[in-house]
């Protein structure tokens, strides 16, 4: 038995019948304007490593903010996935109320982090706002490169011929059960 997979427009058109949908394809025009929307974050956040993490040393990582609801309050919060990696020092909160004034575009924090060993870290930073339709929030995760970066090795798999059009392919050896 052959099963048959259907863009989801042609199993809409099936589903909710032909004749509604063919009228709204008709009234569309070629000067008909694009419509497209896109989700917003509430909070937009930029940031900035200052400073070189090292090992065991705080290191601070500098974040801009700006409210996309104007002076509706948030609230913002850390946190490091692995503890064995990195760490808010005591002296850090990890929540933080963001009251915007009318005048500022934006607000500038910073937060405190210790690496605890060398590699790629993450700090997850999220913004939550309460609005009468909810709770909308904006999550990022900072990477914090400690120590240098260990080179990628490229492993070359096969060998790479060319047909007769100069076309270059990899031709890789099979492998017999």
């Amino acid at each position: 038995m052959k099963l048959a997979i259907l863009p989801v427009s042609a199993a809409l058109l099936l589903a909710g019948g032909l004749a509604g949908h063919a009228q709204a394809a008709a009234d569309i025009t070629d000067d008909t304007p694009a419509r497209t929307s896109k989700v917003q974050s509430p909070v937009q956040i930029d940031y900035e490593v200052i400073g070189t993490p090292i090992v065991g040393q705080a290191v601070a990582v500098e974040l801009r903010l700006k409210s996309m609801l104007g002076e509706q309050p948030y609230r913002l919060s850390f946190r490091v996935n692995d503890p064995t990696a990195m760490q808010l020092p005591e002296s850090q909160s990890a929540t933080i109320a963001i009251v915007p004034a009318a005048d500022e575009q934006r607000s500038v924090q910073q937060v405190t982090v210790v690496p605890l060993r060398e590699g790629r870290l993450y700090l997850n930073v999220a913004a939550d706002v309460e609005t009468d339709s909810g709770s909308l929030q904006t999550v990022i995760a900072i990477p914090i490169q400690v120590g240098a970066t260990a080179p990628r090795e490229i492993v070359d798999n096969g060998t790479v011929s060319s047909d007769d059009e100069g076309n270059l392919y990899r031709e890789l050896p099979a492998q017999e059960d």
